[in-house]
């Protein structure tokens, strides 16, 4: 899964980002305008993994992970026609960083500080981004269409007419419901208002405890309640200090803040959530490995997320759940105890199935 980190300039993307993937970028950097993004890999934590792995002691154990991509910050305005922005097309979903903190070194160009007042003006620099992409194509197609009289731009046209009556009221896609055709349709457009959101409100140390109520201590309410959109929170700066420490003394130092845990944690948790994803598993003493797959994919589908070949040769897939294989211990006593069992194509696969697959290819 690919997310991609945005946000106006001087609210902590960067450090973020490398808390995230653990990666060294500079943060300074990012001060012109034709600064590179940066690109990184954060491995999502689990515990069943990690007890897993414990139990087969494999050659291997590979987490699921996420992609980020960090780029220049944006000035309000800048939205509309940004090279830069344009990076985060492919994205599977955006991760907004909100700056809650105080700097006096680092003014902010808004003035004061309204994390509240940043997300909304965010949301409509991604707003009016699509609308000019749609509107450019619609002008497009009304020329092409007298020409060619061809089914398939009339029926782009109708959809993206829809689509610029809702981004004319102010509405982003994402919560917009079109029909399966039109969808289809609008796909290639990777619209930025139509990707699922997760705002990160990048904290102070004196509002670390916030980290948990961020939504309702920074008055961001109404961004929870909205469709394909997430709050979370983090004390950037202080959770990379904290990544230096041992395990023992940065466990330590959270508790001092009233932090449960990393942040890393709760965003990547936060992500799963917002992408409607689950994990499923497969063992054995090569590799132990988390598949992500999107909540109601089919057996089959999740066979293809291994390999492509496995969703076309499907033939069966052996399941154990999780809490019922930690309890037999091996898979032979799972079988024995009749709680491994066999599975077709349509099965629903469960957050935390382990599964092992047949496949005629």
């Amino acid at each position: 899964m690919k997310v991609g980190v945005f946000g106006f300039p001087s609210v902590g993307k960067t450090t973020l980002f490398n808390l995230l993937t653990g990666a060294n970028a500079e943060t300074s950097r990012f001060g012109t305008a034709k600064s590179d993004p940066n690109l990184g890999m954060a491995r999502v934590p689990d515990t069943r993994l990690a007890a897993l792995s414990a139990l087969f002691k494999p050659r291997k154990t590979v987490a699921a992970t996420f992609e980020y991509v960090d780029i220049v910050g944006l000035h309000k305005g800048d939205a509309k026609g940004s090279l830069s922005l344009a990076v985060l097309k492919p994205m599977d979903a955006l991760l907004h960083v909100v700056r809650a903190f105080e700097e006096d070194t680092i003014p902010h160009e808004e003035g004061p500080l309204d994390p509240a007042r940043d997300a909304e003006t965010m949301e409509m620099e991604l707003i009016l981004a699509d609308l000019d992409a749609a509107s450019r194509r619609i002008e497009r197609l009304r020329t092409s269409i007298p020409k060619t009289n061809r089914p398939e731009e009339k029926r782009e046209l109708a959809a993206l007419e829809r689509v610029v009556e809702a981004l004319e009221a102010g509405r982003p896609l994402r919560g917009v419901e079109f029909p399966p055709e039109d969808e289809k349709l609008l796909r290639g457009f990777a619209f930025y208002s139509a990707r699922p959101l997760l705002l990160v409100v990048n904290v102070s140390e004196k509002d670390a405890r916030h980290v948990l109520n961020a939504a309702q201590h920074f008055r961001l309410e109404s961004f929870e309640q909205r469709p394909g959109v997430k709050v979370a929170a983090a004390s950037a700066l202080i959770e990379q200090e904290m990544a230096s420490l041992e395990p023992e003394e940065a466990a330590a130092f959270r508790g001092d803040l009233g932090i449960d845990e990393p942040a890393l944690h709760r965003i990547l948790k936060a992500s799963y959530e917002l992408l409607g994803l689950i994990s499923f598993y497969t063992v054995g003493e090569d590799e132990c490995r988390a598949w992500p797959v999107r909540r109601g994919s089919t057996a089959s589908r999740a066979a293809g997320t291994i390999h492509s070949d496995l969703e076309k040769g499907f033939i069966r897939a052996e399941v154990v759940r999780y809490e019922e294989l930690m309890e037999c211990r091996t898979l032979a006593a799972a079988k024995d105890r009749g709680v491994l069992r066999l599975e077709g194509k349509d099965y629903t696969v469960a957050d935390g199935d382990i599964m092992h697959i047949r496949s005629g290819l």
